[in-house]
């Protein structure tokens, strides 16, 4: 467990430490107490669940949770739900302004939002306030402190968006121990509470997003093997399909903001009600949309379709099949549907577990992973072996990716590698870090750029440079860039502006899998185009230097297979053919590169005897 911790000043207590699951509709606190996790309830009454909605009051005041519930409808623009949708996110992201009908402040790189009071926010700080509010009730249930906490985010996110999320809890006045992915969350909480053995699968369905995990669980130790998801589907959008059909029902084609508010908001509810019910309905403007539990379960079926995609790509990324999987977990309130526990059954061939609540066995686990974080007495008992979600590389000549850390790979973890200069008296190197599945940079996205400068000017090939790429138990990725003759370096903690969207992520593995052999033709192409070049490069050095030990004919002939060389390499989409070629130059240079060697050699050869060699 050393790689986890983290070394606390022994003068200054930290108060308790908690677990919260900060979640897309409602978010969660919970702790430790005698032994178990507990979620910790409401001042108020026994309510455990936040709803994760932020509303900003024209006198400056904030309201969270229920309170802003009741604003959503007749204040819009003004009370933020599903926030965590947006962290990461720019408005430059398409999906952004399709989350809600806020009105938001253009210009500016990462989102804000323009609420009363004037001064505009940023979904980070609409995440500190529901963090804070919940800081607030773990302060009242312990009467004492709360300094620290364990924070669960969704397996998809970036560094940016993980960043995002360690910057909220930062406003709260928290210190994150840890990031947590929602489903090692939540095998921590059923492992722990079964002593189970084996592999699970961790079926995540929220309120907006969605993330598969594999599990592997063996004596403590908590092996995730593959991750997966799609963030097109959750909650909001089993509510979006209700409100779709409400609208058609009323014949509306251009609904305002505040018919949208309330229609999600009754559409929330009535989906709710067909947990227990056969039929349910929702009001707008005092018209009845009335349907049944097998209507909404057919309006939802081609969502519940799209995770048994992403379910059976991260089965195949683990190299099992259902029939491997032990158990499954079931997490997130979207998971109370009766059609998504059929729907599960079904895809993996057995009942799901649902003995602890969707809604709370998250936060549970998160309590459990800060409990072992804090208590010197369990520090030992359990270690988390998380994965990143995309591969992690850096651009190489020729546009190529030079993937270092591969998708699914456990975290922490740390990958070098050398690379070395490619031109003559090279004193530099640009190191751009990217992100994806894809072969190439223009397919891929650009996390970080920064230049290691003061290599030794030296020939082509003789500068080595290591390259390392560390990742944290967070996911968080650092970059460090090493000249091997001098020790000069550069070093970069990776930290987006904004992340990938979830989106995106999706994307890039379904790129990945559409584009593959294609891929791999554009990579061969772009190598042997950059080896063209470095071929090239030399030949042309070598007539000028050394141009006069061959006659004239041998030149005109070797000058027309250097320039054969470069048209091909300019044109050719057939990178087996511009290899051919590459080849064909090496050997007719062949007798041109033995008379260049025994110049070389005859050089060193003056003014010394065999016995000084």
């Amino acid at each position: 467990m050393k790689g986890f911790l983290q070394i606390h000043d022994p003068l200054k207590p930290k108060g308790h430490a908690v677990g919260i699951d900060l979640g897309t509709t409602n978010s969660l606190v919970a702790a430790v107490i005698n032994g178990k996790p507990t979620s910790l309830a409401a001042d108020e009454g026994d309510e455990r669940l936040l709803p994760s909605v932020v509303h900003y009051a024209q006198n400056g005041g904030v309201l969270v949770g229920k309170r802003a519930v009741e604003l959503l409808a007749t204040a819009p623009t003004d009370t933020i739900k599903s926030v965590k949708r947006f962290m990461g996110k720019s408005l430059g992201d398409l999906e952004t302004k399709k989350l809600g009908a806020y009105q938001f402040v253009e210009g500016q790189g990462v989102v804000r939002f323009q609420v009363a009071g004037g001064q505009p926010v940023t979904p980070i700080e609409v995440s500190g306030e529901i963090l804070r509010t919940l800081k607030r009730r773990a302060e009242s249930a312990f009467a004492g402190k709360v300094e620290q906490a364990v924070i669960t985010v969704p397996a998809y996110f970036d560094d940016g968006q993980r960043q995002a999320t360690k910057d909220a809890g930062r406003l709260a006045g928290l210190e994150v121990l840890r990031l947590l992915n929602e489903p090692t969350a939540a095998a921590l909480a059923y492992g722990l509470d079964k002593n189970a053995q084996g592999t699970f699968a961790v079926y995540d369905l929220g309120g907006g997003t969605f993330d598969i995990s594999i599990l592997e669980l063996v004596d403590g130790v908590f092996q995730v093997k593959s991750v997966g998801g799609d963030s097109a589907l959750g909650g909001d959008d089993f509510d979006r399909a209700i409100v779709q059909r409400a609208l058609e029902a009323f014949g509306i084609t251009e609904p305002s903001n505040t018919q949208i508010a309330q229609l999600l908001q009754a559409g929330r509810a009535a989906k709710e009600r067909l947990t227990e019910l056969p039929e349910s309905s929702l009001t707008l403007d005092g018209r009845v949309f009335s349907f049944t539990r097998a209507d909404f379960d057919g309006w939802i079926a081609p969502l519940l379709q799209k995770t048994g995609v992403a379910v059976r790509r991260a089965l195949k990324d683990a190299g099992l099949t259902p029939a491997d999987i032990k158990g499954v977990v079931l997490v997130g309130g979207s998971t109370r549907v009766p059609a998504v526990r059929s729907y599960v059954e079904a895809l993996f061939g057995k009942p799901p577990l649902a003995d602890i609540d969707p809604d709370q066995v998250v936060a549970l686990g998160a309590a459990i992973q800060a409990d072992l974080l804090t208590n010197a007495d369990r520090q030992d008992e359990v270690l988390l072996l998380d994965v990143i979600p995309l591969s992690l590389g850096l651009e190489t000549m020729g546009g190529v990716v030079e993937k270092l850390i591969h998708r699914n790979s456990a975290i922490p973890t740390a990958q070098g590698q050398v690379f070395t200069t490619f031109q003559d008296g090279q004193t530099g190197m640009d190191i751009h870090v990217v992100q994806g599945e894809r072969e190439l940079v223009q397919d891929s996205r650009s996390l970080a750029r920064f230049r290691l400068s003061g290599i030794p000017s030296m020939p082509a090939g003789m500068g080595r440079v290591q390259v390392t790429f560390s990742i944290d138990a967070d996911g968080i990725l650092s970059v460090k860039a090493k000249e091997q003759t001098t020790g000069v370096e550069q070093a970069i903690t990776v930290k987006p502006t904004h992340g990938l969207t979830d989106e995106e992520v999706e994307q890039m593995l379904l790129d990945s899998i559409e584009h593959g052999e294609d891929d791999m033709q554009r990579r061969q192409l772009a190598e042997q185009q950059v080896e063209a070049t470095r071929v090239l490069a030399d030949a042309r050095k070598q007539l000028r230097e050394n141009g006069d030990l061959l006659d004239p004919e041998e030149r005109k002939r070797f000058e027309l297979g250097v320039e054969a060389l470069e048209a091909l390499a300019q044109s050719t989409t057939d990178h087996a053919s511009l290899k051919n070629a590459i080849h064909e130059l090496d050997e007719q240079a062949r007798p041109f590169v033995e008379r260049i060697m025994n110049r070389a050699i005859s050089k060193a050869a003056v003014g010394h005897t065999i016995e000084s060699f």
